[in-house]
């Protein structure tokens, strides 16, 4: 019960955090992605020891940008696939019934936020992150089927 309640406000904090970030206009959305994808070229170039030019940082960080801002929308999900586990597990039985509510719900939550992007300047909503979104959310469940799992066995084993 306590789990499922500290799943439920961390995940209310997820749906502020995404739909602030959702709010933001395309420059200000860009310009965010833009500064994590130059953080990311420096750090490469610090970690490999080499003395690229800044031509060469500015091309990586052009570069990284897309993938980044992909990957973080399939983090915020997977973790939302994570929180909604959390939430509904005490209440609900395992099984396909569970997991597809909790799909449909993450489904649900990605297409109202690009909806919501129709509406910012500079912004405009793109099925095809509602379809990678709804992936994320699905891993985040299977991770935690995965690990619940692995406990269950453990506790078999050790004959608890």
């Amino acid at each position: 019960m306590a789990v499922s309640v500290m799943a439920a406000i961390l995940l209310v904090l997820l749906y502020l955090l995404i739909f602030v970030f959702s709010g933001q206009d395309g420059e200000e959305s860009g310009s965010l992605s833009a500064m994590i994808s130059e953080k990311c070229a420096e750090l490469l170039n610090a970690i490999s020891g080499k003395h690229w030019t800044q031509n060469v940082l500015d091309s990586m960080a052009a570069y990284f940008e897309h993938p980044i801002r992909k990957m973080a929308h399939f983090s915020e999900y997977a973790c939302m696939g994570v929180l909604l586990y959390g939430v509904w597990r005490p209440w609900k039985e395992r099984g396909r019934k569970l997991y597809l509510l909790i799909v449909c719900w993450v489904f649900v939550s990605a297409g109202a936020d690009e909806f919501h992007q129709l509406f910012i300047p500079g912004r405009y909503g793109c099925f095809a992150d509602v379809v990678l979104d709804t992936c994320g959310g699905a891993f985040g469940l299977f991770v935690c089927v995965c690990v619940e799992k692995m406990v269950r066995r453990r506790k078999q084993k050790s004959g608890f």
